[in-house]
């Protein structure tokens, strides 16, 4: 995988929620995972598309400071191939995976003019 190809980042964890205290604390990095752009694809599992690979290591690393402590978190980067290429159902029925974004899409948010 080259450096400059888009990847898609898969986030999944187990995190203890039994205290209180856990339950915040796996709530917090749910959140930071949103907050990093991710969007949830089950419970406990998140991806992220990034338009380049060079783009992995900063959040690797702010996602590693956040993981809760006894938290059991895999981080996986996956090539647009690999993403494309997988089985995805509910129930019985064949769901198309997600597609890649093509870049003026996401640009396309940031032409809205911001309000003062």
């Amino acid at each position: 995988m080259n450096m400059a190809d888009p990847v898609w980042l898969l986030v999944m964890f187990d995190l203890p929620v039994a205290s209180k205290f856990q339950r915040r604390a796996a709530t917090a990095y749910r959140k930071l995972l949103l907050n990093q752009g991710f969007d949830m694809v089950q419970l406990s599992v998140y991806s992220k598309y990034l338009i380049n690979a060079t783009g992995v290591r900063p959040v690797l690393t702010r996602l590693k400071t956040g993981i809760p402590p006894n938290g059991a978190v895999r981080m996986i980067q996956l090539s647009d191939d690999q993403w494309a290429a997988q089985h995805r159902f509910f129930g019985l029925e064949v769901q198309q995976a997600e597609l890649k974004l093509d870049v003026l899409e996401i640009f396309e948010t940031w032409e809205q003019p911001f309000a003062p």
